[in-house]
């Protein structure tokens, strides 16, 4: 019976539970530094003065505001909100696709022989440099300096989630395109197809559901960044719910938080249909 029992433990015993137990120490003692340089104390938060003011400033959110005048407000700033991030994304896309086809190596007609030729290399490289840079600053940054070029207002924003959002998805993009099985493609133009027939025919059909997946992915993050833009004059719900905040007018910031949830979860809901309808 002993030894049934000790074989019973050996079998349950973890034979790598020393060197996780080692991996967890080395990753607290990495991360300890950094949560001291942040000042992070969470333990704070349930401090009686905070939980008291936490109180307050929740509760300043019920009930949300019903009143008619302002849900018409609410309307007309929802769907300039949704404009915004549709004309943003729509923008970012004819910046993206081009720089995508030109960063992509599966497209590349030199590469074929196995080794890109000097020319194609360099603008490649040129290609991806440009969206690094496009991706590198935040829309809050372009966002600031479209509003002093174009003045107060949705256009300020459109154009910084068209920079921002067109280096994001170049990049990602171009990722998707060479992960895939570049086989059909390269016999495309080893038969005299054209890039874009290569593409159209090759790439683009296989990686269509993940492609239209992320645009969406990416529409729903520009809703969410249309707001953030509001806060700095770029229009739409961010700027009705900075107006909101500064008055102390919980109920109506409460009944914008909810439209938003509701447009995270239409983009979600599309998405989904979109990758049914692909698959």
């Amino acid at each position: 019976m002993p030894l049934n029992r000790a074989a019973s433990d050996a079998a349950r015993r973890d034979p790598a539970w020393l060197g996780r137990l080692g991996l967890a120490a080395a990753g607290f003692a990495l991360l300890w530094p950094l949560l001291v340089a942040t000042e992070f104390k969470p333990w704070a938060l349930l401090e009686p003065d905070s939980l008291r003011v936490m109180g307050r400033f929740v509760g300043a959110f019920f009930p949300p505001a019903l009143g008619g005048d302002f849900l018409l407000m609410l309307a007309r700033e929802t769907w300039r909100t949704v404009a915004i991030a549709t004309a943003g994304i729509a923008l970012a896309l004819l910046l993206a696709v081009p720089l995508t086809l030109a960063a992509t190596r599966a497209l590349s007609v030199s590469a074929l022989a196995g080794r890109m030729a000097p020319l194609p290399y360099a603008l490649r490289q040129a290609v991806r440099g440009l969206l690094i840079v496009l991706r590198s600053m935040p829309e809050l940054v372009w966002a600031l300096v479209f509003v002093r070029v174009v003045g107060l207002g949705p256009a300020a924003g459109v154009l910084a989630i068209a920079l921002t959002y067109g280096g994001m998805l170049g990049k990602v993009y171009a990722e998707i395109l060479e992960s895939g099985d570049a086989h059909v493609t390269r016999t495309l133009l080893r038969n005299g197809a054209g890039r874009l027939q290569a593409f159209a025919y090759g790439l683009l059909p296989q990686n269509a559901a993940e492609l239209t997946s992320y645009t969406v992915y990416r529409w729903e993050c520009a809703i969410r960044s249309s707001v953030v833009l509001g806060f700095v004059g770029a229009g739409g719900l961010g700027q009705q719910m900075d107006s909101s905040m500064k008055m102390f007018a919980g109920g109506e910031v409460s009944a914008m938080l909810l439209v938003f949830v509701a447009l995270v979860a239409l983009a979600d809901r599309l998405s989904a249909a979109l990758r049914r309808a692909l698959a």
